[in-house]
């Protein structure tokens, strides 16, 4: 078990997403036939590391993540990543509707 600390604390939503995307990584890695051992080598960590992204650990970092991801060729799905940023348009929207004259810049 993990010691709590605030920089391993998050939300339980945020958790249980988590959890999906380390359960997600394993079964890609399953799907490919590759060990844990055989991931670390290729990202360059150890199996422990490889074995907590695959628990939801937050905990481990996101270039460790990034590398696990380009070990099982799934690298460019972290550009999937806030991509359709629905409420961040709508605000958009509302200030530009709101904007009344031009800044003076």
């Amino acid at each position: 078990m993990t010691k709590f600390s605030k920089s391993n604390w998050l939300p339980a939503p945020l958790a249980e997403n988590l959890s999906v995307v380390g359960e997600q990584i394993r079964l890609a890695r399953l799907r490919r036939d590759l060990s844990i051992e055989q991931i670390a080598e290729r990202a360059q960590c150890s199996r422990i590391t490889v074995a907590k992204l695959e628990k939801g650990l937050p905990t481990v970092s996101i270039g460790v993540l990034l590398r696990v991801l380009y070990a099982l060729q799934l690298d460019t799905d972290i550009l999937l990543l806030a991509r359709d940023d629905k409420l961040g348009h709508v605000i958009q929207d509302i200030e530009i509707k709101n904007k009344k004259r031009a800044s003076k810049k």
